[in-house]
């Protein structure tokens, strides 16, 4: 016995050797984990356009919140004094037929559009996310019960669905009409996270995790999605521009934000008659909308390429940078 623990003292690193080992395999990991943050961050400041991207998006939201702070007038206050003019000094996108500030309008439609496009992303991709991952992993029962769920909202027409609850939503605010939006947006996320959830339940971690004791909502959220969380990070980007659109759509024809609230659907909606004889009603709003979408594409896609180590697109800026 004394033998045996001279010999443990006399090997290298002694008796604490496996301790340290564990501690060095842990910081082996960490690093791992931080060198590839820093590959991914990379990929992602060589694109150019994907950079451009975010810069116009902060600087759009910075512009919608900001901007109306430094004006006189309010989204719902008119100017007697100027009846459908062009812009000046004194209304820098305009006024409408009744003298209401085109500029402040604009900010507060780009208010709504944004915060609602965001808001309705996040929901539809965590729904995406844990309606995929519970179907996956639990199997049996649920899987079915899950998915024919699934099958039934991509069948149910959600155009019709709102427009039909649009009285109901005019009462409830702009933040029920996100909620409904976000319903019709996460069936096909979910599809694919169950499928990748198949797969990654029976990897080594999971299983290891499993026979540890751990809940399965647990390795849900803590083994599982964390494994796809490129794919929900580019599914949450590109939503969106969607739910941007749908919202303008829906807006546009008299479904989504209700006055005297406005957002950028129903600045174009009101000011498409006019885009001819008075462009300012229709241009700034319809100018906004193109680029915020164009630019969380390009967010998208830049992301994309980023996390994903075999996109052709970062292979190749790698081997021209290299």
């Amino acid at each position: 016995m004394n033998r045996m623990a001279a010999d443990t003292a006399n090997t290298p690193g002694g008796p604490d050797a496996p301790a340290t080992a564990t501690a060095g395999a842990v910081r082996l990991g960490a690093a791992a984990g931080a060198t590839r943050g820093r590959l991914t961050l990379r990929r992602f400041l060589r694109n150019r356009l994907a950079v451009a991207g975010v810069v116009v998006i902060v600087l759009l939201y910075v512009l919608a919140f900001a901007a109306p702070l430094f004006s006189p007038w309010d989204f719902t206050s008119q100017d007697p004094d100027a009846y459908l003019s062009p812009p000046s000094a004194r209304h820098w996108f305009g006024t409408t037929q009744i003298g209401g500030d085109v500029f402040v309008q604009t900010m507060r439609g780009l208010q709504k559009s944004l915060s609602i496009g965001l808001l309705a992303a996040v929901v539809s991709t965590g729904l995406a996310a844990v309606v995929g991952a519970a179907a996956g992993y639990f199997g049996r029962w649920a899987d079915r019960a899950l998915m024919w769920l699934v099958d039934l909202m991509l069948v149910l027409p959600g155009f019709l669905i709102l427009a039909i609850m649009s009285p109901w939503l005019r009462e409830r605010g702009w933040f029920f009409f996100m909620l409904m939006l976000a319903a019709f947006m996460w069936m096909i996320t979910a599809r694919i996270v169950r499928g990748m959830t198949l797969t990654l339940r029976e990897r080594e971690f999971v299983k290891a995790a499993r026979f540890m004791g751990e809940s399965p909502w647990r390795i849900i959220f803590r083994h599982i999605l964390p494994n796809m969380a490129s794919l929900l990070i580019v599914d949450a980007t590109i939503n969106v521009g969607s739910a941007v659109l749908a919202e303008t759509g829906l807006s546009y024809f008299g479904f989504g934000v209700q006055p005297p609230d406005v957002s950028l659907g129903t600045l174009i909606r009101d000011g498409a008659p006019f885009a001819l004889t008075s462009p300012w009603l229709f241009l700034p709003a319809g100018l906004l909308l193109i680029l915020g979408v164009l630019a969380v594409s390009f967010v998208g896609d830049g992301l994309r390429d980023a996390l994903d180590p075999h996109a052709s697109h970062g292979r190749f800026k790698e081997k021209k940078n290299a």
